[in-house]
């Protein structure tokens, strides 16, 4: 009798909570924000459009209750990352409106590569996390302590390699549009 009355009183698969719901909705947001983010032929607004992507998955990871890898996400790449390409593409004086060279007109075909790399990942992902338990006693995933100390643990050299990378994509717009004016 108390199990049948437990089970009433849970939440099912079938009643999903607000935080569920607006998990799902601010997803979809997210997923069309990047769909429009690779087929625009507009530079700068597939940047915009990444904005909303990548602002997306920040409210993503603050449903999460990932306070620090959400306010990550908004400092480095929506902050960052987006600014420097939106910087590379004014000194590089890419065009602003369409673009007919930015579609190679290969759109079946990636398609299609996309859909067998997303296939790829959630078959790899799922057989890699299929017998994985969460430590619900220890320290809480997502949290600023575990976060840095995986950070500063493991992942130094490539958060490093990823900054001088983007100083490079900087400094090599700067002197593209350099040489430019000095051929006038």
């Amino acid at each position: 009798m108390l199990a049948a009355q437990a089970a009433a009183e849970a939440p099912g698969f079938l009643s999903p909570s607000g935080v569920e719901i607006a998990f799902l909705l601010v997803g979809l947001v997210t997923l069309g924000a990047a769909v429009v983010t690779v087929t625009t032929r507009q530079l700068v607004h597939a940047a915009l459009w990444l904005v909303v992507a990548l602002g997306g998955l920040a409210v993503e990871y603050l449903l999460l209750t990932a306070e620090f890898i959400a306010w990550v996400q908004v400092l480095i790449y929506v902050g960052s990352v987006v600014v420097l390409l939106l910087f590379g593409l004014m000194l590089t004086k890419a065009p602003i409106g369409r673009s007919p060279d930015a579609d190679s007109g290969n759109r079946p075909v990636a398609l299609g590569v996309a859909l067998a790399a997303a296939v790829a990942l959630v078959w790899v992902v799922v057989d890699a996390f299929r017998t994985t338990w969460i430590d619900l006693d220890g320290a809480v995933q997502g949290s600023t302590e575990v976060t840095g100390a995986t950070l500063f643990k493991h992942w130094v050299l490539p958060f490093e390699a990823l900054s001088v990378l983007l100083l490079a994509a900087l400094v090599g717009a700067i002197v593209l549009s350099r040489k430019k004016e000095q051929a006038r």
